[in-house]
């Protein structure tokens, strides 16, 4: 191991004690509130049990779909293995919430790339919202990083029926969102525009913070289970939280209408829902302080990183300006190397489906794709930032960036 990279990590590391403690503090809050939810629907070895067919009368799906609502303070929730990824939970719920002749905006600037296609604004169109008569707006966040309610209002229509926000950066410059940046649009949204519903893309969100979106007055959260809330142990499936009335227009997306939640199978045992569930509150922490470790490496040595390593979090992602394609590949590949899955292997960017640009991904991870493991992912623009998540363990995500470091010394990008 380097001597000198070692010595600069853990330098590093000293700057972060106060960091670290905060994120220490929130887990032990999350993780009293999932233990106590586990123990107030008494969860027991009967709700791991798989079912086939219909499903109907599926314990296990039940059962954690009521700790999911309760976890999240909403009336009800669908947490399903079918969902196979958050842009599909996503796509779902638009599809259950909008009608033609209705309006999408999104409130936090433009969507994740891989909706757009799924609105309707790159790609072909075919099975789009736009195909389906649904037209779409957008509003930028202010300069500051925030919600632009004023402009929100002024851009809202008779017929806009979905207000959508990211909590998450995404691949934009843009700060991610807090929770509560979302009350005052939930206020003004509630009271002027009741027939509106406030929709939050909570990918990457949960269990960051001590509240989520819906305790400030989201109607709708969506996420993946690969990332936060599976807690690295669930091997696939997505979540949506929300009003009741919400939750089953867009279980009639999830099956067909007039049967929504009441089936729906899983012939796997629903253990790994429910362990890591119990486990992602301190695996999210762990995640979280290698985020904030890479920041204070990274910004150390003179580089742009958002959010800064000794701010407040509210998501798992790190942001690292590296300035040239030669370093931004680097540190993927680095990041790959020191993966304990396909370490073997170098990520090259290639036209990935779904994004604008090509991507760069490093994802050495047991569940394939899952952000919550320690991953890398880039689309090559500039100014070629990289965009680090997850960790299952705080130890290897430290091990990581000084092996990351390593490498890109070696190929003479640091």
């Amino acid at each position: 191991m380097n001597t000198y990279i070692l010595q600069a990590v853990e330098a590093a590391e000293a700057r972060c004690k106060d960091a670290f403690d905060r994120v220490d503090r929130i887990a032990m809050h999350n993780t009293a509130k999932v233990l106590d939810a586990l123990q107030r629907h008494q969860v027991a070895a009967r709700h791991f049990a798989p079912t086939t067919g219909y499903g109907y009368d599926d314990v296990g799906r039940d059962t954690l779909e009521r700790i999911f609502a309760e976890l999240f303070e909403a009336d009800a929730a669908i947490v399903r293995p079918q969902i196979a990824s958050g842009t599909h939970a996503l796509s779902m719920c638009l599809f259950g919430l909008l009608k033609p002749g209705d309006e999408l905006m999104y409130a936090s600037g433009g969507p994740y790339d891989t909706l757009e296609e799924v609105i309707g604004i790159q790609g072909s169109g075919v099975g789009s919202l736009k195909e389906m008569g649904v037209s779409y707006a957008q509003v930028e966040m202010t300069a500051d990083g925030k919600l632009d309610i004023d402009g929100i209002r002024a851009a809202m229509k008779p017929n806009t029926a979905v207000v959508a926000v990211q909590r998450s950066r995404g691949y934009s410059s843009r700060p991610s969102l807090m929770p509560e940046d979302i009350a005052p649009l939930a206020e003004m949204l509630h009271k002027e525009f009741p027939n509106a519903c406030l929709m939050v893309d909570n990918c990457y969100g949960e269990f960051v913070c001590e509240l989520e979106p819906n305790h400030y007055g989201a109607d709708v959260s969506v996420g993946s289970l690969i990332k936060n809330p599976g807690g690295g142990l669930a091997p696939t499936g997505g979540y949506i939280v929300g009003r009741e009335d919400l939750i089953e227009r867009i279980s009639y997306r999830l099956t067909a209408p007039g049967i929504g939640r009441e089936v729906g199978s899983y012939a796997g045992s629903y253990q790994p829902f429910y362990q890591g569930l119990f486990m992602a509150p301190h695996v999210v922490a762990q995640a979280v302080k290698t985020s904030i470790l890479a920041s204070a490496v990274f910004d150390a040595m003179g580089m742009h990183t958002t959010p800064r390593y000794d701010a407040p979090r509210t998501d798992i992602i790190q942001a690292l300006d590296l300035e040239t394609p030669e370093r931004l590949i680097a540190f993927c590949q680095g990041i790959q190397t020191a993966s304990p899955i396909d370490s073997m292997a170098l990520p090259e960017p290639w036209d990935m489906p779904g994004y604008q640009h090509q991507v760069i991904m490093a994802a050495g991870t047991f569940v394939s794709g899952a952000s919550i493991e320690l991953s890398a992912d880039a689309p090559m623009r500039e100014p070629y930032t990289a965009f680090l998540q997850g960790g299952l363990t705080y130890s290897h995500g430290k091990l990581a960036i000084i092996r990351t470091m390593e490498y890109m010394q070696k190929k003479g990008c640091l």
